[in-house]
Parts: structure tokens; C-alpha cells; sequence
């Protein structure tokens, strides 16, 4: 499930006779809304059926072994890292079904490690029989969808979010993945840290108060941080994904594929906002993913986060003693922040027995199980809309209605930014221009002249 990335990466030279491909990302979010709310609260995901069965389709005696290939928590075993605490263990529940299958299962670090790796040999062979994408680098992998399997036999069309099916669908009309989670976002927030800056910490005080633009955002921010001394938000690259994430096209032309990110008006004002904010020292400047971050997360360095849902598992996971809330709220609304697919690279030796496995491990029941052991909201409509879902309530944010909270969150998002072939290259840049500004390193009117000249470089 988990979108997750840790920036800093430069790029992936990739060898490869390329397939370009037209892919439209922009259409969706609110598409999401009417979808959750035309869901049925009554249907129910253990009813649903896959592409092989619920048993994944395995009929044959004979001995495979499957590799999979994700990053960060996909909430699929219980065996991974930060997974201990899982209630369900879905690759143990697969092999029960499916005796004659042994799953290996290979967790990258981050997104970008992934990434690499994906690029890296996708053309000479040697990716896992499994392979998960994110939907940052979604459009790059559309390039060469001649090298993935078509899952369209498997599509569980009228069941998950079209736009989710539309965006791993090339200008051939093949399916090149499954569906995992969306991440619609809430603020996550450290109720002690609050406290000690005598703010009221109760979750109806603290949507109020975060409810408005992101200018109110940062109010807060700075009542906070005058207050305590410390940053109120652990690194502006976190909030640059909230905030390009309600732009419909940040960095390209959605017609050309051009990168605009240097003529854009609007990515520049993001840009100013942020460095803006870590003047103030609204920014904690800890980077996402790092020691520093995690030991922050649960030392009070840094008092609230945008929090999409599969955050929920990140943040328990690394301040098990923490006392965390949920506000559902977001400035200006709504928005999403990931979402990941699983692809069957074509060349593997086992590409039917893959297929089955992926479709399995992103239908409706095992979507709305993933759900329960980290915060992955379902892509599926039947999963997002089933009673294990709505009623969800995750006992380590003080009891807060998860399940309700980010429904809510996800019917309010209006806006799917274009993701071109050059998105998770240009928002890398970015990514790395608001740290030095954090670090430090460089002024705001510096680092905005080294983003300029690293999408330059881009081309």
C-alpha cells in the first residue's frame, strides 16, 4: 500500500526501447467524491470476488514460489518491518489458501529505492514476480507498458475507482496494474505537544481550527511555534505534497507533457509559502523518513503532520508510547497524497500464478484488511463503502473514527494534479530546494536559481 517516499534521488538512467504512451491523470478526485458517496454502507467486501477465486486462482499441484516487491507498510504480513502489531497476515493467509505457493516478500526502504530498482531492470530481467509502483512514478512506468503484463482479465470493473483503473491504463487499453489504496489526507497531531503550547488539543479544536487555507495553516503554525519554540510541522517537503497536490497542473502541460513547474505562477507562490514558514521556524526541518524524523515523531520534536491515511501505521509505528489525534480537516479542503499499484513484469517465469496473487492481495476483502493494519484507504469502492471500513476506529489515536474520518477526507478532495512522465523528477527538485532552505544551506532566492537550473537539466 504505502506511497511513501524519501526524496533526494536524482534519477534513473533506463535503458530501454521505449513505448511512449498517453497517459491522463488529471480526472479523478472528484469522480472519488460522487463514488464514496453513492457506496452502499450495506455491501460487504467478503462477498466480493477476484479474477482466480478467493483463493487467487491457484489450481495446480504443482510447487511455485512468488516473489513480491513493495516499499515502506503495505499492511500485507505481519512478518515485515513495523507489520508486528498486524491484525491480519495476508501473505500467510494466501499461502494457507494456496498450498502449493510460497510468497517471498521483499520490503524496500523507501519509494525511491523501488523506484531505482523498478528502472533499473525492467529491461534485463530480474524484478520480483510482484512488482509495486507508486503513482508519482506511475506515468513513467506507462512508457514502457509493452514490458508489463496486461491484467485487463482481471479488472474487477465496476468495483474500483475508475479513475484508478484509468490511470494504469495505456493508450492501448491495457491494464498495467492493480489498484492498492488512495490516500486521502487529514492533519495528524502529537496531543501533548499541543497541550504544552496551552492550545486546546481536543480533536472538534483542533479541525476548527485547522479548517480554512493553508495562510490559516500556518497562523496556527506560528501561535504554536511562538508558544514552544519548536517547529509545529516536521519539514516543509511534507507540505509541498499537500500543496502541489491541489494544483491541477503543477509541473506539465497535461496536452504536451512541456514542463511548466518554472513558468507556473502558482508552484513559485508554494515555493515562497514554504520558505516563508521555515523563516518563522514553523518547519521543524527533520526530513521525512529519516532517524531524526522518527525519533522526532515520538520525542515531541514536531507537533502536527499532514497526515494521509496510510500515515496512521507510519506514526504508531515509530511512537508506540505516543498520544496522537486525528483533526478531520485539511486546509482548502481536501486532498490526496498517494496511492500504489501492483504490476506483473512480463518477463517473469510466472506470470499467471502472479496475476492471480496480485488480484487477490487488492481485492475488496483483503483491501478493507490492509486498511485495518495501517491506514491503506481501498481504492476499492465495495471495500471503502463496507462496514469494516465505516466503522473503523484505531484505538492508538485515542479512539478517533479512522474509518469515517478519511471517507470524509477523501469524498473532499477536489483536484487530481496532472502527473506527466517528469513529475517525480521536477517535485524531486522541488523537494530538494525546500530542504536546503530548511537546512540552511542555501537562501530561498539561491535554491529557487539551483531548482531552476536542476528542471532545466531535466529537459
Amino acid at each position: 500500500m504505502l506511497t511513501t517516499q524519501q526524496y533526494g534521488h536524482k534519477g534513473v538512467n533506463v535503458s530501454l526501447s521505449r513505448r511512449k504512451t498517453t497517459l491522463g491523470f488529471a480526472a479523478g478526485a472528484a469522480t472519488l467524491a460522487l463514488a464514496l458517496a453513492g457506496c452502499s454502507d450495506s455491501s460487504d467486501p467478503e462477498s466480493s470476488s477476484t479474477a482466480g477465486g478467493t483463493d487467487g486462482g491457484s489450481t495446480s499441484e504443482e510447487q511455485i514460489t512468488l516473489t513480491l516487491a513493495t516499499f515502506n507498510q503495505f499492511g500485507y504480513s505481519a512478518d515485515s518491518e513495523g507489520g508486528a502489531d498486524y491484525a491480519y497476515d495476508l501473505i500467510a493467509e494466501y499461502q494457507e489458501l494456496n498450498p502449493n505457493v510460497t510468497i517471498v516478500y521483499n520490503v524496500a526502504d523507501t519509494s525511491n529505492t523501488a523506484r531505482e530498482n523498478f528502472f533499473t531492470k525492467l529491461g534485463p530481467g530480474g524484478l520480483a514476480d510482484v512488482e509495486a509502483i507508486e503513482v508519482d512514478w506511475l506515468p513513467e512506468a506507462m512508457t514502457y507498458s509493452d514490458l508489463l503484463a496486461d491484467l485487463t482479465g482481471g479488472s474487477p470493473d465496476g468495483d474500483w475507482l475508475q479513475w484508478k483503473i484509468d490511470a494504469a491504463t495505456d493508450a492501448d487499453g491495457r491494464l498495467i496494474g492493480y489498484g492498492t489504496d488512495i490516500g486521502p489526507e487529514a492533519i495528524c497531531y502529537n496531543v501533548d505537544a499541543i497541550e504544552a503550547a496551552g492550545m486546546d488539543a481536543s480533536s472538534d479544536a483542533m479541525s476548527a481550527a485547522i479548517d480554512g487555507d493553508w495562510d490559516n495553516f500556518m497562523a496556527l503554525g506560528k501561535e504554536y511555534t511562538d508558544a514552544t519554540g519548536k517547529g509545529f510541522y516536521e519539514e516543509n517537503a511534507a507540505v509541498l505534497q499537500a500543496m502541489i497536490g491541489q494544483l491541477e497542473a503543477p509541473y506539465e502541460d497535461p496536452e504536451t507533457d512541456e514542463i511548466i513547474a518554472l513558468d507556473n505562477p502558482e508552484v513559485k507562490e508554494v515555493y515562497d509559502t514554504l520558505t516563508a514558514a521555515s523563516a518563522e521556524g514553523i518547519s521543524a526541518g527533520l526530513q521525512q523518513w529519516g532517524d531524526d524524523w522518527a525519533a522526532g515523531m515520538a520525542n515531541g520534536d514536531f507537533a502536527a503532520m499532514p497526515c494521509p491515511s496510510w500515515m496512521l501505521g507510519v506514526i504508531e509505528g515509530n511512537a508506540p508510547d505516543g498520544n496522537w489525534d486525528i483533526a478531520n480537516a485539511f486546509p482548502n479542503g481536501g486532498g490526496n497524497w498517494g496511492g500504489s499499484y501492483l504490476t506483473v513484469p512480463a518477463a517473469g517465469a510466472n506470470v499467471e500464478a502472479a496475476t492471480a496473487f496480485a488480484a487477490w492481495l487488492t481485492a475488496p476483502e483483503q483491501q478493507a484488511k490492509a486498511f485495518a493494519n495501517v491506514g491503506a484507504f481501498p481504492s476499492s469502492e465495495s471495500a471503502a463503502a463496507s462496514e469494516d471500513v465505516t466503522t473503523y476506529t484505531r484505538a492508538y489515536f485515542n479512539d478517533a473514527p479512522a474509518g469515517e474520518i478519511f471517507a470524509e477526507r477523501a469524498a473532499a478532495v477536489a483536484v487530481a494534479p496532472y502527473k506527466g512522465p517528469h513529475y517525480f523528477e521536477v517535485n524531486d527538485a522541488m523537494v530538494n530546494a525546500l530542504r536546503r532552505v530548511d537546512e540552511g544551506v542555501m537562501t530561498a532566492d539561491e535554491s529557487w536559481a539551483q531548482f531552476e537550473a536542476d528542471v532545466t537539466a531535466i529537459g
